[in-house]
């Protein structure tokens, strides 16, 4: 079931605007004995999300009073809340689309995070490329189809996450997660200001750094890169980071970096 605009129930108008055209934003939280993690940064998050795309504005407080609700005692899970431009509209246009429609849901904690996390994990390329678009890049907006597709073929391999470019040929993330790795004390990151997710735990990872030893910057280069690190890993608000052993024929070894980062991204 879900919490849909404050009511238990799993259905939703055929005529949303999420139904119709994907239109809205969405963010995944961990939830930790019955506490959202990092509340407050999920829900910046939405409403970077409703003023890029133009939505109308939810009742925020009322919003984190049902994200509490759902939350509320349980020791371990993941909770999505999703906001769409809501019912209405006609065609591709706003008009009449004045109540946005709040989403929320629990599910199972991923069990093989952890693992993730002790053995370090395996990218594969993929074959599908992130379309370049400035307007909605960073945000977490509905439109996954390219996720999907990179999925799909992610679990035609035997790789834990994928690797994924830009259509330009850059290096953006990965399937749900974004992409570190580390040259010496250099750390690098993708820009995600054409295409991508700017997660929040990318975000944290970064101001981190900020006052370390590390040098941390947002680059565009090639997977041709990755074949000079030292180190890689990847992070997302649920897991929260995990090291990378192995993309194609390149095994990394250290977690120097990951070491640093794990008790800071908790």
């Amino acid at each position: 079931m879900f919490l849909i605009n404050g009511t238990w129930q799993d259905s939703l108008p055929a005529n949303d605007r999420a139904v119709q055209f994907g239109d809205g934003c969405f963010t995944t939280a961990r939830v930790v004995n019955g506490n959202i993690q990092i509340p407050e940064a999920h829900l910046e998050r939405l409403r970077q999300g409703c003023q890029r795309l133009a939505m109308p504005q939810p009742d925020w407080d009322r919003l984190a009073e049902e994200m509490a609700k759902v939350a509320n005692a349980k020791p371990l899970a993941v909770l999505k809340v999703i906001l769409t431009r809501g019912a209405g509209g006609r065609g591709y246009s706003m008009a009449g689309c004045r109540e946005p429609s709040r989403i929320i849901s629990l599910s199972a904690f991923p069990e093989f995070y952890s693992q993730w996390q002790r053995e370090g994990i395996e990218l594969a390329l993929s074959p599908v490329r992130l379309g370049r678009n400035p307007a909605l890049a960073g945000i977490k907006h509905l439109n996954r189809l390219e996720q999907v597709l990179i999925r799909a073929h992610l679990e035609q391999t035997t790789a834990h996450e994928a690797l994924v470019l830009d259509s330009e040929g850059w290096l953006t993330e990965c399937c749900a997660a974004n992409l570190f790795w580390r040259k010496g004390n250099q750390v690098f990151t993708p820009y995600v200001d054409q295409a991508g997710v700017n997660g929040l735990m990318r975000q944290r990872i970064l101001q981190r750094l900020q006052a370390s030893r590390w040098h941390a910057q947002e680059v565009r280069e090639t997977v041709d890169t990755l074949n000079d690190a030292d180190e890689l890993l990847i992070c997302n608000a649920l897991l929260p980071i995990a090291p990378v052993r192995k993309v194609a024929e390149k095994t990394y070894a250290s977690r120097e970096l990951y070491e640093f980062l794990a008790p800071h991204c908790e």
